[in-house]
């Protein structure tokens, strides 16, 4: 049985935290495609000593492995940013599609969580969700997230990354940040982990049934 669920959202809406859920519940694979980026980001940063550049990028990105998924960096700030950055590199997009849309294609079914997976890597998929908050919740959100391995990130900076990424993210020329025409928004702003979840669930299994 194949059925793909389609998570996008910018940085800290929850859409990690709902997607890793909802695969869960229904007994779904889960792929953090973001997760891809900030492998391809932070391998590009090591190779380049601290510079990325479009070729270096994209050769990571040709030889990124599932180990080079188990970093254990790949959560920080640094590597966010870095993951934004490569991911406007159309060389880098194109490098990462198949492993993207193989997953999307497993027995069992399979949710992406991401930036483009309603748009680009998944358009024919059952369900899309764009999940999304206030640019306030979500530097609060990532602050308190951030904090725990950071005692030196302040809100204010949080902040103004988030403010950059989403900048890059939505206005890059090739897969930019936006809802598929026919995504379900699920604004969280006001919304709990549990009750954010809760509706997520509902809505995929309205559309299985």
């Amino acid at each position: 049985m194949k059925f793909c669920v389609a998570i996008d959202g910018p940085a800290a809406a929850g859409k990690g935290t709902i997607a890793r859920a909802v695969a869960a519940h229904f007994g779904f694979a889960h792929l953090d495609t973001g997760l891809l980026y900030r492998a391809v980001g932070m391998a590009t940063l090591d190779a380049g000593r601290g510079v990325i550049t479009a070729g270096l990028a994209a050769a990571m990105a040709r030889s990124l492995s599932e180990a080079d998924l188990a970093r254990g960096d790949l959560r920080t700030a640094r590597a966010g940013q870095a993951a934004s950055k490569v991911a406007v590199i159309p060389e880098v997009r194109r490098a990462l599609l198949k492993f993207q849309q193989d997953f999307a294609l497993r027995d069992g079914g399979a949710v992406l969580d991401g930036r483009d997976i309603g748009t680009v890597i998944c358009p024919n998929a059952e369900v899309k969700l764009f999940v999304t908050a206030s640019d306030t919740v979500r530097a609060e959100r990532r602050y308190e997230e951030l904090l725990t391995s950071d005692s030196s990130v302040t809100l204010a900076r949080v902040a103004s990354d988030l403010k950059q990424r989403d900048q890059r993210d939505s206005e890059r020329d090739v897969a930019p940040l936006l809802p598929a025409d026919d995504a379900i928004v699920l604004d969280t702003s006001d919304m709990s982990i549990a009750e954010a979840v809760t509706k997520a669930i509902g809505i995929v299994a309205e559309k299985q049934r």
